[in-house]
């Protein structure tokens, strides 16, 4: 496997600015790939280690390109994120002018996060998506469009002035970017983990969702996102992307994720992971029934039990 890095470019990115914060990003080619979906197909395909792509900001939540990319195809597996704190500067050529911009451009997970600035700025202007800020620059550059949102250190590497900075609709924005491989064994539990998997229902019926998000609430584990996508099998075809607190090797998750196999047509593991937000010092305590102790002792006694023990 060579050892390289493959992440949502070109170059001047949010995601590569992720990236590098990294420790191992430092022994690792890191090769931009001009969209989500190529930088995980680099990895499907042998031709990286690993792929480093955004996949959920605290304004609009999951990024659905993200999200459907590990929904389909050959399985892979997140091993790593990063949170990244966002505000965005409007990038033009130098001697633009505000009343000179007509066309603006960004990344379509950049729009929400900069509507209101844009109509109260720049209510004239027309809106055209990139295949990622650092793109939209690119083209700001080669006088396709006449501004671009992206990160104001995109703008010495394209040749272009930041017009404004600081430009955002929410405070303390951020972006979670995930570092994701080829499947394997998860690394060893923190205290301070995350674990993403896919569901899809047998069936459509009343209680369905609630069915699913019973074996984690019985269970004590906390869910972080829960997103719906289509199936593409249809109006109402839906399967669900979910975030849970703790490690598969913790019982209660463990458990849980035994529950779902019984019940989904399909469950896909995504992995567990080191949580960017806390440290296991910050981790609260297992509610009342659901620490690995609590689980062991249970099982321990039903043994018992069947023995004629108890």
């Amino acid at each position: 496997m060579p050892a390289s890095y493959a992440y949502l470019g070109p170059e001047g990115t949010f995601t590569e600015v992720a990236l590098r914060t990294l420790p191992e990003a430092a022994t690792r080619e890191l090769i931009p790939y001009v969209s989500v979906q190529s930088a995980l197909d680099a990895v499907r395909a042998g031709e990286a280690e690993a792929a480093f792509v955004p996949i959920e900001n605290s304004v609009e939540g999951g990024i659905t390109t993200t999200l459907d990319e590990l929904v389909a195809g050959a399985p892979l597996m997140i091993y790593r994120e990063v949170l990244l704190s966002i505000t965005f500067a409007l990038l033009v050529r130098p001697g633009t002018a505000v009343s000179d911009i007509k066309t603006v451009s960004a990344h379509p997970a950049a729009q929400p996060q900069v509507r209101n600035w844009l109509k109260n700025n720049l209510p004239d202007a027309h809106w055209e998506s990139a295949a990622s800020n650092a793109d939209a620059a690119r083209l700001v550059q080669e006088g396709q469009y006449d501004a671009a949102f992206a990160g104001e250190f995109a703008a010495a590497r394209y040749g272009l002035v930041a017009l404004e900075t600081g430009i955002h609709d929410a405070e303390n924005a951020q972006t979670r970017f995930v570092l994701v491989g080829r499947p394997a064994r998860p690394a060893a539990p923190t205290g301070a983990d995350k674990t993403s998997v896919v569901l899809w229902q047998r069936d459509d019926h009343p209680g369905g969702l609630r069915d699913l998000l019973g074996e984690f609430a019985t269970r004590g584990i906390n869910l972080m996102l829960l997103q719906s996508r289509p199936t593409g099998a249809g109006i109402g075809n839906y399967c669900f992307c979910i975030d849970a607190e703790g490690h598969i090797s913790d019982r209660r998750v463990a458990e849980a994720l035994m529950g779902l196999k019984r019940i989904c047509l399909q469950v896909r593991f995504l992995g567990s992971y080191p949580r960017a937000d806390l440290k296991p010092s910050e981790v609260d305590a297992p509610r009342l029934g659901t620490s690995d102790e609590e689980f062991v002792s249970a099982a321990d006694w039903v043994a018992r039990c069947q023995d004629g023990r108890f």
